[in-house]
């Protein structure tokens, strides 16, 4: 008999001798499977409108990072913003952290992209024409006939087909709806790097999903790793009751009419329903493994054994192992209270970094190797400036005022009447100058203001340089 915890010595996709193990879940169904569906046609709903979604003119949701334009939420954000996305990802990564150690992998099982597009797309799509999993395992093992080729054939160019699509809307994201239906129009032969940009998304997601399928989750993707680190015995994770399961006797088939409490077996009637059910091949019943993902397949399936043979449902159920060994209630342990101290605090920081970020960014810099320059009496240095327009608003009659020392000029070298346009970048040359008798020291701090027409859009500092002053 092999040791109780000899099921951690592999993966469930993979067999003794190192080769993978063929996944054929059973097509789930039952009231948790109905709120997955529900999320997943939300969240891809989501994701198949919000590149061609406009606010204000502005794509709902683009990551142009080639020309590092971002849009989110409709507001446009610049590179020099990048410290927002930055702290957007960190407030994501402890929000998901704090959602690991209160409730495990359940965002694995109901909002990654990898289980929604796999289990509510391409293997629907797979029960469609294949059947469910004895039909699937029966075709497999037969000979390739008309009927293998046929059903093989028309999954595979489905398949192809989805990934094609969703590339193309992946691709939207990156270059932007606009862009992706001009190249579309002009056809592949005129815009070849983007047309060879999508087969190779095409590629990736054909694998994914045709092939690599659930070894994703559990192979290549780092967060079920973390589950070692984040899970203790509080956590709530999708539990086999192992109390009410094995009883004192263990398990035992069901038969109509006999006492089992009295016999001292458990509930569970060893119908392998939860197995043959579940996305990456493992038995729940060997408790929390790393393949989990908390999709809640199992749990529909023990139920419904549990009503039809006239027990109780909730034999696997969202429970953490103390519920389950001594019946204590969830608790907010001190652990999860500091990660949302401090989800509290990073979220805070952003909501106060988004109100103090300005419409219009000014960058005035004295020009790299140049030193002052003397004008009779004048002292003069030349800058460089940049104005970046994040809004989708124009800016007419760009003039710049230097607010202190109130003695300094400004010249602006060039066309004298700016204009910023929405979401445009405008630069140039300007001159600053300072009577000699106003210099009290060699470096001056000079505060300017940026104007259009009458409105103030932005401030700005910059240094100013001149003769030592003895």
């Amino acid at each position: 008999m092999e040791p109780e915890s000899s099921f951690r010595n592999s993966i469930g996709t993979v067999d003794t001798t190192g080769k993978r193990i063929w996944a054929y879940p059973k097509k789930p169904k039952g009231r948790y499977y109905r709120y997955r569906k529900y999320v997943s046609y939300l969240l891809l709903s989501i994701f198949f409108i919000s590149p061609f979604l406009k606010v204000d003119g502005n794509q709902f949701l683009l990551f142009n990072i080639l020309e590092r334009r971002f849009n989110i939420f409709g507001f446009p954000f610049w590179p020099q913003d990048f410290y927002l996305f930055v702290l957007s990802m960190i407030i994501g990564v402890v929000f998901i952290l704090l959602f690991t150690v209160a409730f495990g992998r359940i965002f694995c099982g109901w909002i990654c992209p990898q289980t929604i597009f796999l289990e509510m797309v391409f293997r629907r799509f797979e029960y469609l024409i294949e059947g469910d999993r004895n039909a699937q395992m029966k075709l497999d093992k037969q000979d390739w006939n008309g009927e293998k080729i046929r059903k093989k054939t028309l999954k595979w160019f489905v398949f192809f087909l989805i990934s094609f699509i969703v590339s193309n809307v992946f691709l939207a994201y990156i270059i932007g709806s606009d862009q992706l239906w001009v190249e579309i129009k002009g056809g592949p032969l005129r815009h070849l790097n983007t047309f060879i940009s999508l087969l190779i998304f095409t590629g990736v997601f054909y694998f994914v999903f045709a092939w690599f399928r659930e070894q994703v989750c559990i192979i290549a993707c780092p967060y079920g790793r973390l589950q070692g680190v984040l899970l203790d015995n509080k956590s709530i994770v999708v539990a086999y009751d192992y109390k009410r399961g094995e009883g004192e006797n263990g398990r035992k088939k069901f038969r109509k009419g006999e006492d089992r409490q009295a016999q001292g077996n458990g509930d569970c009637i060893d119908c392998f329903q939860c197995v043959h059910v579940c996305p990456t091949n493992i038995d729940i019943r060997n408790g929390t493994q790393l393949e989990c993902v908390n999709c809640t397949a199992c749990i529909d399936a023990c139920d419904e054994v549990m009503v039809k043979s006239g027990m109780p449902k909730g034999l696997i159920r969202f429970a953490s192992e103390e519920e389950i060994a001594k019946k204590e209630p969830f608790k907010f342990t001190a652990r999860m209270k500091g990660y949302a101290a401090v989800l509290s605090i990073l979220i805070g920081l952003l909501i106060g970094l988004l109100f103090l970020r300005s419409d219009v960014q000014a960058n005035i810099l004295r020009l790299p190797g140049q030193l002052y320059q003397e004008e009779g009496d004048m002292i003069s240095n030349v800058y460089t400036y940049k104005l970046i327009n994040k809004t989708t608003q124009d800016f007419d009659h760009i003039t710049f005022k230097i607010v202190e020392p109130k003695e300094a000029k400004i010249e602006i070298v060039g066309n004298q009447d700016l204009s910023l346009d929405k979401q445009a970048m405008a630069s140039g040359t300007l001159f600053i100058k300072i009577h000699q008798a106003f210099l009290t020291k060699s470096k001056l701090t000079i505060k300017i203001e940026v104007y259009s027409g009458e409105n103030r859009i932005e401030s700005t500092t910059t240094s100013f340089s001149g003769p030592i002053i003895f």
